[in-house]
């Protein structure tokens, strides 16, 4: 029988943050994941500060960036790859009246290091915006489909990682461990996203769930190497591809692709971006949102060694490294999670 400290359940930005976490701290694991969960993969991957709807403080935006700063780098350097790319995010003003509301949110002290006070005039044709854009520093975009697709290889490499189906039937409770499947664990996270509805430990959680969908155009004559917030996201990628992004479905919640969604983000974009563009792809995914807007994380209240590592929701990229170090400590460490993050706020 194979022994483990932690068996994980999915990959996805939370699991990978939570595996670090256990290499770091010279844990050994086996990750399981069927690739069902898209939300991750097809994330637009944008990492900023700030809401940029409200012009308010992401909470705890200063903690959550310099985790993820660093976490991001680390395995950058160990797979040899580049996923995390700094990033100008312009939001752009549609009246004098969004500009003021801009400045005034920049002379509060939390939001003072990431609005910027000087107004960026448009200069590019082939945007519409007469009453310029406000810049948002410390801002980026994560590349979560190389990411985890590489990942995923390095976990195969060091031989961490079973590409199957997880049978939640098949957990056996001994004294202090668990049995699965020839593998003797002294805990189980969980990590599941969206396919936690599945799991009869978890399925209660009030996972709401949000479909989101993202184009990818091709636009020659945008030529932008930052990203815009107006109706909708631009994101660029280079040679001339460009995110749009993204809708929000509390409705539907499969991983296909819909004609509407895809009209939406059209027309939406057309109302500020004056250039011909081309439409390359278009995918879909359900983001693990929770109707509090705080990530689901803790132990269940029978089983002490079954943890739930969920509810990361829009802003997965900024808040995976944060939750996983505090799942961790809870576990490892007896530390107390977080009051807003804790799952026991509903169980």
């Amino acid at each position: 029988m194979k022994e483990v400290d932690y068996i994980i359940v999915g990959c996805g930005l939370a699991s990978i943050a939570f595996c670090e976490e256990l290499r770091g701290n010279n844990k050994t694991f086996v990750v399981f994941d069927n690739n069902s969960q898209k939300s991750s993969i097809v994330a637009a991957g944008l990492y900023n500060p700030v809401i940029l709807k409200r012009f308010s403080e992401v909470w705890k935006a200063k903690e959550q960036l310099n985790l993820a700063a660093l976490l991001y780098s680390n395995i950058e350097k160990e797979l040899d790859i580049t996923v995390d790319y700094k990033l100008r995010i312009l939001r752009r003003f549609t009246s004098i009246q969004e500009q003021n509301k801009w400045f005034s949110a920049s002379d509060k002290p939390s939001l003072e290091p990431f609005l910027s006070t000087q107004l960026v005039k448009n200069t590019n044709l082939a945007i519409d915006a007469p009453f310029g854009f406000g810049e948002v520093q410390h801002a980026g975009r994560l590349d979560t489909e190389t990411l985890i697709t590489n990942y995923k290889q390095f976990l195969k490499r060091i031989n961490c990682f079973e590409e199957v189906t997880f049978e939640h039937q098949n957990i056996k409770f001994e004294l202090g461990s668990i049995h699965y499947n020839g593998i003797k664990s002294q805990h189980i996270v969980f990590a599941e996203g969206f396919g936690v509805k599945e799991n009869p430990y978890f399925k209660t959680i009030p996972l709401t769930g949000s479909k989101g969908e993202i184009l990818t155009i091709k636009a020659p004559d945008l030529k932008i190497d930052y990203a815009i917030k107006s109706s909708v996201f631009v994101i660029p990628l280079g040679d001339d591809l460009y995110n749009v992004g993204s809708t929000y479905n509390n409705d539907d919640k499969s991983n296909t692709p819909t004609e509407s969604a895809k009209e939406e983000l059209i027309s939406k974009l057309k109302t500020f971006l004056k250039c011909d563009f081309e439409v390359v792809s278009h995918i879909a995914g359900v983001r693990p949102t929770v109707k509090d807007r705080r990530p689901l994380i803790g132990r269940h209240p029978k089983h002490n060694n079954l943890y739930v590592l969920n509810g990361l929701g829009t802003r997965g990229v900024m808040i995976a490294p944060y939750v996983a170090k505090a799942l961790y400590n809870f576990i490892e460490k007896g530390e107390l999670l977080d009051a807003e993050i804790d799952v026991n706020r509903f169980l």
